[in-house]
């Protein structure tokens, strides 16, 4: 549904997602403004891809409702990849099929303005030099740099990103969500980050909302109010540590304002 301008890309007006008409979580109150990153974190299992999919539209909320500003593209990037890898897939290609939507074999001529799109995704992502590589012959790092330039491509206003650094290792995982960040304020894109590994996401986050079916618990707002919660403590005991070894600014988790 199309929403009045408010400066937001995406909201929610009391969400509540589950199946069958029973909600999992309590009413969401959302608001993502352009530029902002926000973290989605719980743990498997916590309603994190219904709430994603409740957002895409692919479920039918319980409740409430989700408001998009009018004309504004909102990508997606799951976690799993369908991609075969017996089709000689170039990275251009991959590229290619955000401009189109996935459908680029209906136009396989490319214009003017969305071969400009693709060579500007390629560029902002650091992957122009691969532009002519097989896909599936990257690495982890390259193919996940290359997947964002894919989402790029259709210059959205908002980017959903499902587990993006899940198949890599810490430094590589690091950069990634690095170079994301260096994104968004790029770009102004507002996006929206699911991570089992918290501790570079939670550093870039400006929001974060935290999910927990199991106890009907959410969370949401400032890295400190969040890390406050005392179900976020007890499932994320060592993540309050992690954040003070890498900002000294950060307070011990005793000395968090419950907010």
């Amino acid at each position: 549904m199309a929403m009045q301008s408010d400066q937001s890309v995406l909201a929610t007006e009391r969400l509540q997602v589950g199946y069958k008409g029973r909600a999992i979580l309590p009413p969401l109150d959302i608001r993502i403004r352009p530029g902002e990153l926000w973290v989605l974190a719980g743990r498997n299992g916590s309603g994190k891809s219904t709430l994603l999919k409740t957002l895409l539209g692919l479920i039918a909320p319980v409740g409430g409702r989700v408001l998009r500003e009018p004309g504004a593209s909102i990508t997606y990037l799951p976690q799993k990849q369908a991609l075969d890898p017996i089709v000689p897939m170039r990275v251009l290609d991959i590229v290619a099929e955000g401009v189109e939507g996935g459908k680029s074999f209906l136009r396989p001529w490319l214009g003017r303005a969305q071969r400009r799109q693709i060579q500007e995704a390629l560029e902002l992502t650091e992957t122009a030099h691969l532009a002519k590589r097989s896909f599936v012959e990257l690495s982890e790092g390259q193919k996940q740099r290359v997947l964002i330039a894919r989402a790029l491509a259709s210059s959205p206003r908002l980017m959903l990103l499902d587990e993006p650094t899940s198949a890599m290792d810490l430094p590589a995982e690091r950069e990634a969500i690095e170079q994301i960040d260096q994104l968004r304020r790029k770009l102004d894109t507002a996006v929206l980050i699911v991570s089992h590994h918290l501790p570079a996401a939670v550093k870039a986050a400006d929001r974060v909302l935290f999910v927990d079916a199991e106890h009907t618990t959410v969370a949401m707002g400032s890295v400190r109010e969040v890390v406050a919660h005392p179900t976020f403590r007890r499932q994320f005991s060592g993540l309050t540590g992690e954040l003070s070894s890498q900002d000294p600014s950060f307070p011990p988790i005793d000395e968090v304002s419950n907010g």
